[in-house]
């Protein structure tokens, strides 16, 4: 009992530890950057002292290990937004950090698109660009894996916030990434990942609410230490 004990006030100790340290190092980022002058770059930092404000406020109020992880989430989400807008300046973004939870499964914009929908026309990018000054560092929001890159809008925040998505904006997911509606440029592992994962996380993510803690970090999968990799979206979202 007495180990046990030990062993799990450790683990804390380590997760505090840890949190921490991605949090400092976010907020030295955030306080030294220069503002910049482009909507890309002001954007991607006002997205980064949001993250850095989120994960300030779980800090302080976690008192366990997946609380902790959560404000260390949130501390990387940062500063993968500080990277973002360290390129969009022409700066070098630093050394890779540690991948956020469903990062890898999200994949990567990889070309330029564009799409209309309900007449409105949205688009993606690999590059910051005028049209595009909308960061998103990838992850699975509400159940549905959201691949990093620039966007010419944030459609993706309602469900963050709501943790379930809106019509609107599922209309836009599709048109973008499903080769039904974006005209192909996916692999078979996209086909396979859209049919069997995406269709059974939407309906969960709906009924239950869950997928976002609507603060910074990710609840589904990151609570129990998963990284949401299993699926097949990781090969369809590298051939887009």
């Amino acid at each position: 009992m007495f180990w046990s004990r030990k062993r799990k006030e450790q683990q804390l100790a380590d997760a505090r530890e840890d949190a921490q340290r991605w949090y400092e190092r976010l907020a030295g980022q955030v306080m030294n950057l220069p503002a910049g002058e482009d909507a890309a770059t002001k954007q991607a930092l006002v997205d980064a002292g949001e993250r850095y404000n989120a994960a300030g406020g779980q800090l302080e109020r976690a008192t366990t290990v997946n609380q902790y992880q959560l404000a260390r989430e949130s501390a990387l989400e940062g500063l993968a937004y500080v990277r973002a807008a360290r390129t969009a300046m022409g700066l070098d973004p630093g050394p890779e950090l540690p991948p956020l939870a469903g990062q890898r499964a999200a994949g990567a914009i990889a070309q330029e698109r564009a799409v209309q929908v309900q007449g409105q026309e949205y688009r993606a990018s690999p590059q910051p660009a005028a049209g595009t000054p909308y960061y998103y560092p990838g992850g699975t929001v509400a159940g549905r894996p959201v691949p990093s890159g620039w966007y010419s809008e944030p459609w993706w925040k309602t469900a963050l916030v709501a943790g379930a998505w809106g019509v609107g904006s599922v209309l836009v997911f599709d048109a973008l990434f499903s080769p039904g509606w974006g005209g192909g440029g996916f692999g078979g592992g996209y086909d396979q990942g859209f049919a069997q994962g995406y269709d059974q996380g939407f309906d969960q993510g709906n009924d239950s609410g869950a997928g976002y803690d609507g603060g910074g970090g990710y609840d589904a999968g990151f609570a129990d230490g998963g990284s949401m990799d299993s699926g097949g979206f990781d090969g369809g979202f590298d051939a887009f």
